[in-house]
């Protein structure tokens, strides 16, 4: 029985899922750990650093199916890390020795943050196949309602008439952000991490040492660092600052469809599943259950974010404490955001959209949503105050006597002096007035499938 609820055997789908667990299991962190042992060893034999006889030796034995995770437990609970463990596992099963060559020149916590690096990578790629499949999703929204009319709300109150579209549109856009942003943490974070004890590499020769560097981040497809990082945590850091505004805005989404799905409002729902969001005593319910966990995972993340600043508070060359914040919140951040975008990705390939119950609630304020552009046409005939004075009289007026705003406009000779019926009607059609909702739309969709056909002609290009 797990306590985590990431581990839960029933919550685990639903606060994550398992491509992003499997990252971060013990024996994913133990096989990053030997794949950055191997690496070492095979540069360090290339270099002549340690016989080749001693790496061929190492690569065959380092192999997570060698490691006894119970044996591996015993050690880290009484040493305080993990690393030492595995490398003197690694040591006692190399033949004749030759294990002893093993982690030359290297310290805990150059394989450990190599490690949780590499795991970041793989993880941000995960996150980003999911972020492309959500886009897709949005994308075909933001086409298929790119000019119908909704109402746009300011302080939960109608405002003006939107397109569905425009509002898609707007999710696009920021999720091309977050692609932006990946790309940009990836040039930063990616680095390895080799220094030795104080980060000096002083454990090897002078001639050779940023050599051994330079190679050991080729051979593991990351950066070399310019000076060593033990205890300069921004990298982290900005990747769990990226992880709480990702949350934030699959979290913003999440507001906006719960709201929309209120009884009263029914502009859009979930996907219809049988059974999903149901209560126990209430057969009428249809609850917005991926939103609901969207807002919890969301608000966690968050927190996990806050705890990684936390960690950057690390004393001296060498931390006491702080690093230890990173191997607790970042495994959790990172599935619980897979959890995040796996219950987005799914909402909104299947949402549901209602353009009849998004005009009935345009017509719902009686016309006063168009009072703006009432307001507006009238503006240089009468004044610009004197047109609101009076468009808002009517608008009282249409609250007060339950009448349509434009009936009472066309009642009005001063009104009627400037704008025949025919123009008032236009202007009090929601669907007249939704300002560059389309044009918005299509700059966005621009922009959006030039990047998506850029990546696959670079990947065409890789592949062959």
């Amino acid at each position: 029985m797990m306590a985590s609820i990431v581990d839960s055997h029933i919550f685990k789908d639903i606060f994550g899922n398992a491509t992003m667990r499997s990252r971060w299991t013990d024996e994913a962190r133990t096989a990053y750990y030997l794949k950055w042992e191997v690496a070492l060893a095979t540069v360090q034999a290339k270099l002549k650093i340690i016989p080749q006889e001693a790496c061929d030796e190492i690569i065959a034995k380092a192999k997570v199916e060698n490691i006894d995770f119970d044996k591996l437990k015993e050690k880290t609970e009484l040493i305080g890390y993990p690393v030492l463990g595995v490398v003197q596992q690694i040591v006692s099963i190399c033949r004749d020795g030759l294990g002893e060559w093993c982690h030359w020149g290297a310290t805990t916590q150059d394989v450990t943050d190599s490690a949780t690096v590499m795991a970041i990578r793989d993880s941000l790629d995960i996150i980003e196949g999911d972020l492309d499949h959500i886009m897709s999703s949005v994308a075909k929204l933001a086409e298929d309602h790119r000019l119908t009319p909704m109402a746009g709300r300011s302080n939960l109150q109608q405002a003006v008439p939107i397109s569905f579209g425009f509002k898609m549109a707007r999710l696009l856009a920021t999720f091309q952000r977050h692609k932006e942003r990946i790309e940009e943490i990836r040039k930063r974070v990616l680095t390895l991490e080799f220094g030795g004890a104080a980060g000096t590499l002083a454990t090897l020769n002078a001639d050779i040492a940023l050599k051994c560097q330079e190679e050991l981040a080729h051979e593991l497809g990351l950066a070399q660092p310019e000076i060593a990082w033990h205890t300069e945590r921004d990298r982290f850091a900005e990747v769990g600052a990226f992880l709480g505004i990702l949350c934030g805005t699959l979290s913003k989404n999440a507001t906006d469809i719960k709201l929309m799905m209120q009884t009263e409002i029914d502009e859009v729902s979930e996907p219809y599943v049988p059974h999903r969001g149901s209560s126990s005593t209430m057969p009428n319910k249809f609850n917005p259950i991926s939103c609901v966990y969207i807002h919890a995972l969301a608000a966690t993340v968050r927190q996990h974010s806050a705890a990684l600043m936390d960690a950057m508070l690390c004393d001296h060359e060498r931390a006491t404490g702080p690093w230890e914040i990173e191997w607790i919140v970042l495994p959790e951040a990172f599935i619980l955001t897979a959890g995040a975008l796996s219950q987005t990705k799914s909402m909104m390939a299947g949402l549901q959209v209602h353009p009849k119950n998004m005009m009935r609630n345009l017509n719902l304020t009686k016309g006063l949503i168009v009072s703006e552009a009432v307001m507006m046409s009238l503006g240089p005939k009468l004044g610009r105050q004197s047109a609101h004075d009076l468009v808002y009289t009517y608008c009282r007026r249409a609250l007060d006597e339950d009448r349509m705003l434009i009936d009472l406009l066309k009642e009005d000779k001063d009104i009627s002096a400037v704008l025949s019926n025919t123009e008032l009607e236009h202007l009090c059609d929601p669907a007249n007035y939704l300002g560059l909702s389309g044009s918005m739309v299509e700059n966005v969709l621009t922009s959006y499938k030039k990047t998506v056909n850029k990546n696959k002609n670079s990947k065409d290009t890789t592949s062959h």
